[in-house]
C-alpha cells in the first residue's frame, strides 16, 4: 500500500467495456521527507487509479499497485493496475501527526 495525493481526474469516453462507469483518479504519490520526517515530499510520478470510494481532489488516498489491485471488490477481470483502498483521516510519522483531513 502506498499514499498517494489526489491531485485530479481522469475522463476517457473509448475504454476497455470492463472499465464502463468507474471513475479515474490521477494520483502524486506522498513519501515521507528523509531530511524532515515530520513532513511529506511529493513524489515524481502520477498514477491513474480506480476509485470506488469517492475520493476528491487535494484528499490524501491509500492505493494499491499490480495484482494487488485486482483483488478490490469487481475488478479481477478488470485491466486495473493502480486502485484507491482507503480515505486517510489522519497519518502519524515518529509519534507526530503530520496530516490530517480535517486541517
Amino acid at each position: 500500500m502506498f499514499l498517494a495525493k489526489v491531485e485530479g481526474s481522469v475522463v476517457a469516453t473509448k475504454k476497455d467495456p470492463s472499465m464502463e462507469g468507474r471513475k479515474l483518479l490521477l494520483l502524486r504519490p506522498q513519501l515521507v521527507d528523509e531530511k524532515d520526517p515530520s513532513r511529506f515530499r511529493p513524489g515524481m510520478n502520477t498514477i491513474v487509479a480506480v476509485d470506488g470510494l469517492g475520493a476528491g481532489i487535494g484528499e490524501m488516498v491509500l492505493f494499491c499497485q499490480g495484482s494487488s489491485a485486482r483483488l478490490a471488490p469487481n475488478l479481477k477481470e478488470a485491466p486495473v493496475d493502480a486502485v484507491v483502498i482507503g480515505i486517510v483521516d489522519t497519518v502519524d510519522v515518529l509519534g507526530k501527526q503530520v496530516y490530517n483531513a480535517k486541517t
